[in-house]
């Protein structure tokens, strides 16, 4: 999927669908390559009561000693064992406008508010199958951004999920994860403060948000096999902001809701 679209508020849990795939071998037999083409309709930014639809395409490729270059992600290693899956990555933090732009993230609401650049960003991933639920942790950091002094603090985010399958059968397997998202006091200025200068130039008044926890939500995935290679899959992603974020002078709407249909074709 897109880079762009990638980002804390659409939270579309890439890792969060990769947590309900399952892991069943250390190290693959071969390369792995993916690619994916669909559409999202989505808020244009978190806490935004706008929506916006997108198309979306991506892929990634997978060495057989797990290095793997993934348009989500960015470049990293993953390890999948028979409950326990990792992966360490660096790749690029999402991105906001103060502008309505097809592809990107914002909105003309925010005219004043400054672009939040992409930078950046380190991340490590992992999941433990328990059999019934399968547990995972995402952690992310973004580094400093010295062109912005608005956003230019690098900030740090973590995403705790549990998720399991409620069906596999005839008509494709639905796969069901909650979480929570939490971020530090950088992260929650970044994303939902307003700064004085930012205060002055917007309509908004000035917000100092505070770190800790700011979205729980529910992920429904509906996956359905159409030939050996390729599968539809839809995504149902139900963020509700809390603490400071819902807060903020910025969100117009605390329950985000975003839906993804996308086709993978594997070879």
């Amino acid at each position: 999927m897109l880079r762009t679209m990638r980002s804390k508020n659409l939270c579309l849990s890439i890792s969060t669908l990769c947590l309900l795939a399952g892991a069943h071998q250390v190290l693959a037999d071969d390369w792995d390559y993916r690619l994916k083409a669909g559409v999202a309709n989505l808020p244009r930014y978190s806490g935004s009561d706008e929506r916006t639809t997108t198309p979306l395409l991506g892929g990634a490729i997978v060495s057989p000693s797990g290095i793997f270059l993934d348009t989500d992600k960015g470049l990293g290693w993953g390890y999948e064992g028979n409950a326990l899956s990792f992966s360490a990555y660096i790749g690029a933090s999402a991105s906001r406008k103060d502008k309505n732009k097809t592809g990107r993230l914002g909105s003309d609401r925010l005219k004043g508010m400054g672009e939040i650049k992409s930078r950046p960003q380190l991340g490590v991933s992992a999941s433990y199958n328990l059999g019934a639920a399968i547990v995972g942790a995402t952690l992310e950091h973004a580094l400093k951004d010295d062109d912005h002094k608005d956003s230019a603090k690098a900030f740090t985010s973590l995403e705790l999920s549990i998720g399991t399958k409620l069906y596999d059968g005839d008509y494709g397997s639905l796969d069901a994860s909650l979480n929570s998202r939490f971020g530090d006091a950088n992260y929650l200025r970044t994303w939902y403060g307003v700064t004085p200068d930012q205060a002055a130039r917007s309509r908004f008044q000035a917000y100092d948000a505070k770190g800790g926890l700011f979205s729980r939500g529910l992920n429904l995935t509906w996956s359905l096999p159409v030939s050996e290679h390729t599968t539809f899959s839809t995504l149902l992603d139900m963020q509700y902001l809390s603490g400071d974020a819902g807060k903020s002078p910025i969100v117009e709407r605390r329950l985000q809701s975003s839906l993804i249909g996308a086709l993978e074709y594997t070879f």
